[in-house]
């Protein structure tokens, strides 16, 4: 194997286009502007920004870039096709939007599978090379940049070797700037991957890039593996977006081929970005991070088990394969049954609490008897912090709960949405007893409003406090109707987020106890910000 360290390896990013093809994605102009800058501030060479012509949103986008993005790092691209099978290219609109694009660089895709030049393009094999060749000249005479991603190579490699060598010997001749060799069934494994590329670079003297898709699960590491047979740009997708099982994903990819094999890749200095980016566009697009993806997630380095936590605590690298700040991520000690005195220590420290001796001791103890009654606190660090405070002697201060109590009246039992609801909470503040009765959208929105009414203001930092989230689990579903519901609820004050957890075989009080915690955090929270000012 040839020594890869001291190469370069160019990133090219089409989250806006090919990403954006996953099922539930949509992106507005806005969107693909506030992604492009993040792509631009991670350090990306191409941005991939859509089809020009294609639909009214990437002319929009294609229109306002020039104005509205100051890129300093990544050169824009504009992406499309090869002119029609028997068309002329000065007529060709496809090309011609490419040129209005006013982009430098432009990518267009052509064919490179036989099978596809005959059945869907229906049109001869020696038509579907010169497609190809008559496009990129044309391009080339504008004075642009062309990148050719040739279209179903591994595949079309695989079938018809001569053939899709022959439209990449065209393509060459004809000016292309890179030669991207697509898996665009995302079918090929890394063997195969590596061969066929090293095969193309040794065939012609253009530079090689791949594109791979995950439909096998092997998105990055074919792309590694290209890499290995001599390619020298990945083209790939933040986060893995893209049409069925998605692309390579860049937040991989990035770190395997610097931190991993030594190669170049974004500037060395913006690899700690990585999992800001990440995230950001994660929240653009509106879809949760994988919490285990590799490298960016909020559990690549969260540790559980008390073993490696022990260990960790004298060597972190002893259970990290690199250093989480490197790409921007940190560790994190997970509590649960399987905490020992070290991942306790470790978190009170975290949290800035002092707990040690015996009271470390009562901690693990109570940690593990909960969670054996169905708490998990690995999902609720805000009732976790409560749970350390309270053993280690801590009263929390606002009030104190005498009784609550929930009533349902279904007034219409032939309608939907005709059940009403009305919590009665009685709560003490120093030497005063208050009583309030609310109505709700549901016993834990007449508990909140009851609560909050009766309290009457007296805590300002509640009204920052909003729940955000609410999900209930059954643990044992073969106790039917009598079986233990856990509740979380997830909740923020504009500035943070938290999770509280309530378990008990009655799902009011599950909600009530996790609704308590939520409401006590958010009070902890206020005074730490008072505290602070």
């Amino acid at each position: 194997m040839a020594d890869v360290s001291a190469r370069h390896v160019e990133i090219y990013d089409t989250t806006l286009r090919d990403g954006a093809q996953l099922e539930g994605i949509s992106l507005t102009v806005d969107d693909k502007l506030r992604i492009a800058e993040q792509l631009d501030w991670l350090g990306v060479h191409y941005i991939e920004a859509g089809w020009p012509g294609a639909n009214p949103k990437d002319d929009e986008f294609f229109r306002r870039a020039p104005a509205e993005l100051t890129l300093t790092t990544s050169t824009l691209v504009a992406f499309g096709s090869t002119r029609r099978p028997k068309g002329k290219v000065d007529s060709d609109d496809t090309l011609r939007h490419l040129v209005e694009a006013g982009t430098d660089t432009v990518c267009i895709v052509g064919k490179c599978w036989d099978y596809h030049v005959l059945e869907a393009l229906q049109t001869t094999l020696d038509e579907g090379v010169a497609m190809v060749t008559d496009s990129i000249e044309y391009l080339k005479s504008k004075d642009l940049t062309v990148l050719f991603d040739a279209e179903h190579f591994f595949d079309g490699y695989r079938s018809n070797p001569e053939f899709s060598l022959r439209v990449l010997e065209g393509a060459a001749v004809a000016g292309a700037d890179r030669l991207v060799l697509c898996d665009t069934n995302g079918g090929s494994l890394p063997h195969q991957v590596e061969s066929a590329v090293r095969a193309v670079v040794d065939y012609v003297d253009v530079p090689v890039g791949v594109h791979l898709h995950d439909d096998t699960g092997c998105g990055v590491a074919n792309a590694l593996a290209g890499v290995l047979g001599g390619a020298m740009q990945v083209q790939g997708t933040i986060n893995g977006y893209g049409e069925r099982t998605g692309n390579c994903n860049l937040t991989t990819i990035i770190p395997d081929l610097t931190l991993k094999m030594g190669i170049e890749t974004i500037p060395r200095d913006r690899l700690v970005r990585l999992t800001a980016v990440a995230h950001h566009v994660a929240e653009l697009v509106n879809m949760a991070l994988d919490p285990q993806a590799a490298y960016v997630g909020s559990s690549a380095f969260a540790h559980k088990a008390g073993l490696h936590v022990s260990a960790i605590a004298k060597r972190p690298d002893a259970y990290e394969h690199v250093k989480p700040d490197s790409v921007g991520n940190g560790t994190r000690f997970v509590m649960s049954e399987l905490a020992g005195r070290s991942t306790v220590a470790l978190k009170a420290k975290e949290l800035g609490l002092d707990i040690a001796g015996p009271t470390l001791n009562e901690v693990v103890d109570r940690l593990k008897r909960l969670e054996h009654e169905g708490y998990h606190f690995e999902v609720a660090d805000a009732s976790l912090e409560l749970l350390m405070r309270r053993v280690s002697g801590w009263e929390q201060p606002w009030f104190t709960v005498e009784s609550f109590r929930v009533i349902a009246d279904d007034l219409a039992p032939d309608e939907v949405g005709g059940i009403n609801t009305e919590a009665t909470i009685k709560v003490h503040v120093g030497s005063d007893r208050l009583v309030a009765v609310a109505e709700g959208n549901g016993p834990v929105n007449a508990l909140d409003t009851a609560l909050r009414t009766a309290l009457n203001g007296r805590y300002p930092g509640l009204e920052r406090v909003h729940l955000t989230d609410y999900k209930v689990r059954v643990l044992d579903t073969e106790k039917g109707t009598g079986a233990v519901t856990r509740v979380l609820v997830d909740s923020t004050d504009g500035d943070r987020s938290w999770t509280t957890i309530g378990v008990s075989e009655n799902i009011i009080e599950a909600s009530w106890l996790a609704l308590l915690d939520s409401l006590l955090y958010g009070l902890l929270l206020a005074e730490a910000r008072e505290l602070d000012a």
